[in-house]
């Protein structure tokens, strides 16, 4: 319930009731959520969801979060760095949950399962394309709420889903194509395992046969009859090519390697840790792609590298205006 009316507050307003009264807050209040006013509070990632963290017990406004900007820019306060390590430590659990699925796979065979990168994989002018209109989407949703404009914001709200739709679909697209190539290595795989290599030996009868055909070659040859000598050693090697008859495959034995390349088909998404198999329907894949968990940990993610990137140029910014200053020190001789 508490769930479902934060919602409706970030959607209408607090006071869309008109029944609460303004309370005069300011945005380093310790109700008010700091993890919101950097940029992403992770309570509201996963909803509904097995790693659903529940409301955030602190305060998300809008307005606070722009006075806190405001205060950003002007130096007086930055909460980046909590950001940071919440989200780094976010990361690093579902790191090691990967890890650990990995282990366990590669425990029963080496080849059962591999990480792959969603990242690369996936990544397209199209994609990043809608990656962009989304963020774009998201900024106007946050103006049409803070200017109180609810109509603005359903719309908005609208074509942020339809563009997420889009995207999973495309994604989907893209790594259905790299499945492709993995299920036709399976084939293969499977074709090479329940075929033999390498010719069998022959039995004792046809190796008997090959031995006087070679003994008879020899005394032929001894005699000056070459031609004779050599028809005998070309059956004999036709023999040897021949080897023995093939013994019927088991059943058991059929059905153990074809678990054995079937184990082989899961893959591991690592962007949020989950399972995909190489045989998934395109609509499956975009259903993971435009599910909470996975658009949870990647949102996560961007927001790691975004915050990484500022807080190097601030470094170089801050470098730069050491060096500078360096150089307009006086020296002074000593004497």
């Amino acid at each position: 319930m508490d769930a479902i009316r934060k919602q409706l507050d970030q959607l209408m307003g607090a006071n869309r009731n008109g029944d609460v009264r303004e309370v005069s807050r300011k945005y380093y209040d310790r109700d008010v959520c700091r993890l919101f006013l950097a940029g992403l509070c992770p309570h509201d990632l996963f909803q509904l969801t097995k790693m659903d963290m529940g409301p955030c017990p602190k305060l998300h406004s809008l307005q606070l979060r722009k006075e806190y900007e405001e205060a950003k820019a002007k130096g007086m306060d930055n909460y980046d760095h909590e950001l940071e390590e919440t989200v780094e430590r976010l990361i690093v659990e579902c790191e090691r949950k990967i890890q650990r699925a990995l282990k366990r796979l590669e425990e029963e065979d080496a080849k059962a399962a591999i990480a792959i990168s969603i990242t690369e994989v996936t990544q397209s002018k199209e994609v990043l394309e809608f990656s962009k209109q989304i963020k774009e989407k998201m900024k106007e949703i946050d103006t049409f709420d803070f200017d109180g404009n609810t109509e603005g914001k359903i719309r908005a709200t609208e074509e942020v889903d339809k563009l997420k739709e889009q995207r999973a679909e495309e994604q989907a697209k893209l790594l259905l194509e790299a499945f492709n190539k993995d299920r036709v290595l399976l084939v293969n795989s499977l074709q090479t395992a329940t075929q033999s290599t390498a010719p069998a030996a022959p039995d004792a009868r046809t190796q008997e046969m090959i031995n006087e055909k070679l003994k008879k070659a020899e005394e032929l040859g001894e005699s000056g009859m070459i031609d004779e000598a050599q028809k005998l050693l070309d059956e004999a090697e036709a023999l040897k090519k021949l080897g023995a008859r093939p013994q019927p495959v088991p059943d058991s034995a059929k059905m153990s390697t074809h678990v054995q390349i079937t184990d082989q088909k899961l893959r591991l998404c690592d962007i949020c840790g989950a399972f995909l198999s190489v045989y998934d329907s395109d609509r499956r894949l975009a259903d993971h792609f435009g599910g909470k968990l996975h658009m949870g940990y990647m949102l996560i993610r961007e927001k790691l590298s975004e915050l990484q990137e500022e807080k190097n140029k601030r470094r170089k910014v801050d470098r730069t205006e050491h060096d500078r200053r360096s150089l307009r020190l006086p020296s002074f001789k000593v004497s």
